[in-house]
C-alpha cells in the first residue's frame, strides 16, 4: 500500500501515483473481524468514525437500494470524476509548497511525543504519524485557501490521523478511556505556537 506497488510471484507491479486505498473496518467485537497489527494501521492516513445513519437517512437508503441483493456498481450512484490525474498532480505539488513553520513542526513533534509518554497508552504515535499529520495539515491548509498551516489545522486533524495509531494500556481500557479522549487531553496539555 504505502510503497504503491504490489508483488505477485516475486514480480513487482507499480500502482501509480493516483493509487489509494479506502477501506472499511467492522467493530472488532464482530465475529470474524480481527485487529490489524500496529505496523499496518500506521499506514492508513485517517480513521474516520461514521455513526449509523438517522432513521430518515436509513429509510432513504433502503428506499433507493433495498431492491438490490448485491453491491451496486459505482455507476449506479451517479458518481462522476471531478478532476483528472493531471489536476491531482498539480494539487499534490501545491501541497508540497505549503509553509509549515518551525514552531508548527515542533508542535506536531511535541504532540506525537506526548502520546508516547502518556501513561494510558501502551503504544504512542510513530514518526510516520508525525509526517502524516504534517502532510494532512498542509493539504487542509490548501482546502482552506491558505499557503500556510496554522495550529488549528493540526488540532482539527489530530484525531482522525492519530486515533488508529495508538494502543491503549489495559488499565485505560478497563477505565473505559478512548483514544479520542486521550488525544484531546494531549492536545489540551501541549502548548500550541502563537
Amino acid at each position: 500500500m504505502n510503497e504503491r506497488l504490489v508483488t505477485i510471484d516475486g514480480k513487482d507491479y507499480p500502482l501509480g501515483d493516483d493509487f489509494m486505498v479506502v477501506a472499511t473496518q467492522n467493530p472488532i467485537e464482530q465475529q470474524g473481524t480481527y485487529p490489524l497489527p500496529e505496523a499496518q494501521l500506521d499506514r492508513f492516513l485517517f480513521k474516520i468514525i461514521i455513526e449509523h445513519p438517522s432513521r430518515d437517512e436509513e429509510r432513504e437508503i433502503v428506499r433507493r437500494h433495498g431492491h438490490r441483493s448485491a453491491m451496486p456498481r459505482v455507476e449506479d450512484f451517479g458518481l462522476k470524476a471531478v478532476a483528472a490525474g493531471a489536476a491531482l498532480a498539480q494539487v499534490r505539488e501545491a501541497v508540497i509548497h505549503i509553509r509549515l513553520s518551525d514552531p508548527l513542526v515542533d508542535y506536531i513533534v511535541d504532540v506525537i511525543r506526548a502520546t508516547r509518554e502518556h501513561t494510558s497508552l501502551e503504544v504512542g504515535a510513530s514518526t510516520r504519524a508525525a509526517n502524516m499529520l504534517a502532510a494532512a495539515a498542509r493539504a487542509f491548509a490548501v482546502l482552506q485557501g491558505r499557503d500556510f498551516v496554522i495550529p488549528d489545522d493540526v488540532k482539527f486533524l489530530a484525531l482522525p490521523v492519530l486515533r488508529h495509531r495508538l494502543t491503549l494500556s489495559p488499565s485505560a481500557e478497563i477505565e473505559g478511556l478512548t483514544a479520542d479522549r486521550i488525544l484531546r487531553e494531549v492536545l489540551d496539555q501541549t502548548p500550541a505556537p502563537r
